[in-house]
């Protein structure tokens, strides 16, 4: 899913040559990986001089490490968090919310995994900043999944905050493998586990 990219801006004006090298790599590094989109392509492809490119982003890692915070914003925020508040009231609602939408994302004929994932097995070294960064988008999900039990009365919440958060990123990993139907495995799992923490 595109998460709205553009290369031209809200006014309908050209986007900024920094927006478009971004734009371009979100699209490319979401399609095909980190590893596998030089910056060759990047730069042919956003329509830039290589000396704007570099003037912008002086390595690939600093053009990933952008994308990765990007991908944050428009996945978790703009996208999740908006599905969660349109599709669910209570705070069971607005966590089973989640695997409903994971269900039409999933079914999407641009469904592309989740990048964050991907960063950590492109990139294994827990030192490294790029997998360092991936980890912090992700906590950032299992933040989301907290705030959402915040007035849900449940003891323990952040217990059910990583359980329901390692479901979510199962549920991505398994559709990644064209099981297109794990969003609605995942919610009767985790129907399972709400049930466990008495969370009505």
């Amino acid at each position: 899913m595109a998460f709205e990219t553009s290369l031209r801006g809200a006014d309908g004006t050209p986007a900024s040559a920094r927006q478009r090298i971004i734009d371009t790599a979100y699209d490319l590094f979401s399609r095909n990986g980190l590893r596998a989109v030089g910056v060759d392509r990047i730069i042919d492809e956003s329509g830039v001089a290589r000396k704007t490119f570099y003037r912008h982003f002086p390595a690939k890692e600093d053009l990933i490490l952008t994308f990765l915070d990007v991908r944050g914003q428009r996945w978790t925020h703009d996208w999740l968090e908006a599905e969660i508040d349109r599709l669910g009231q209570t705070p069971r609602e607005r966590l089973l919310a989640i695997f409903d939408a994971f269900d039409e994302w999933f079914h999407r004929e641009d469904f592309e995994s989740c990048a964050l994932i991907a960063a950590l097995f492109e990139v294994r070294d827990t030192r490294a900043p790029i997998h360092q960064a991936a980890v912090r988008q992700l906590e950032d999900v299992r933040e989301l999944v907290l705030g959402v039990l915040a007035s849900s009365g449940t003891r323990d919440p952040e217990s059910l905050a990583y359980q329901v958060h390692i479901l979510m990123m199962g549920a991505i990993v398994s559709a990644t493998r064209q099981d297109l139907d794990a969003g609605l495995r995942a919610r009767e799992i985790a129907e399972l586990l709400l049930d466990h923490h008495q969370l009505r």
